[in-house]
């Protein structure tokens, strides 16, 4: 069984494993073309994210509510990255 460090280094570690795919994407072809400030937002974004998670793991007792609170935080999540990556919404942080 894991303990609550190793937890919460697995939780913080994730978004880093997710960053190294693009990275490496970029290094190995040239499909893939994300420039600093794609790493610096999507950073930004998958550790609040972790933080979210992780706040909450820690705060919320209740076992339904965790789960609750972390499928909304997801559910935002994706949809900042959608609006992001594709416009979803039309806002004018849309990527083109």
């Amino acid at each position: 069984m894991m303990t609550q460090k190793q937890k919460t280094i697995t939780i913080y570690a994730l978004p880093l494993a997710l960053l190294s795919i693009p990275l490496v994407g970029n290094l190995l072809s040239k499909e893939v073309n994300w420039s600093g400030s794609d790493f610096l937002i999507a950073g930004a974004l998958l550790f609040t994210t972790a933080f979210l998670i992780n706040l909450v793991r820690n705060r919320i007792r209740k076992q339904s509510q965790k789960v609750m609170i972390c499928i909304f935080i997801l559910l935002a999540i994706t949809l900042i990255w959608l609006e992001l990556a594709v416009g979803i919404f039309g806002s004018p942080f849309a990527g083109s």
